[in-house]
């Protein structure tokens, strides 16, 4: 069996990028309900305002976890694999409930399991830009002409997609040997992981 040893995986940026990001994201969806009427509390020129201070710090953010990713060679963990995917589809589909180990532990070299991979890429991918594009449209619809309603809708479809993310997110968060374990180490950086006859993927 391959030894694991307790080690910091999750550098210090990123631990500050995920959690300065989950704010702002659940920022954004909240003030958005707030605009779109679902939900009451906040008066709607301020939810505006906070919307578009925090939709102008994410965007800040994310440009910067771009540069950070390529600049540290960390954008590595996202690329796509489907060895072993059936396997953990199959491990969180029913075998977690069965008590079967994780096929798809996280090594030095491979932080993300390859259902993580694909999801982490479609959200950087597809999810973000698609936010981006759409409240960019969304500010210029009178200089671009575009349908404001046709605009907006693209927006709020986008802002589910972000939400139905977050949702899985924070269940897969509690899948772990504990259930703050990977809560644990988004915090501190550091993770049991296997590290003998580890390779880079």
């Amino acid at each position: 069996m391959a030894a694991k040893q307790y080690v910091k995986i999750f550098a210090r940026f990123e631990r500050f990028w995920h959690w300065s990001q989950a704010v702002l994201v659940l920022g954004l969806l909240l003030t958005g309900a707030r605009l779109h009427g679902l939900i009451g509390g906040l008066d709607w020129q301020a939810a505006f305002g906070l919307h578009l201070i925090m939709a102008g710090l994410i965007i800040v953010l994310w440009i910067f976890a771009i540069f950070w990713h390529f600049t540290t060679g960390q954008w590595q963990h996202y690329i796509p694999t489907f060895r072993n995917l059936l396997a953990v589809i199959r491990f969180y589909g029913w075998g977690i409930f069965l008590g079967e180990a994780h096929p798809g532990k996280p090594t030095i070299h491979r932080k993300h399991n390859p259902l993580q991979r694909l999801s982490y890429l479609f959200l950087k991918l597809v999810i973000n830009p698609a936010i981006w594009v759409t409240g960019v449209l969304y500010l210029t619809v009178n200089i671009t002409g575009l349908d404001l309603s046709t605009v907006a809708w693209a927006h709020v479809v986008a802002a589910y997609a972000m939400a139905i993310f977050v949702v899985i997110h924070v269940y897969m968060a509690t899948t772990g040997e504990t259930v703050g374990a990977y809560l644990k180490a988004m915090i501190t950086g550091y993770e049991w992981v296997v590290v003998d006859e580890d390779k880079p993927a």
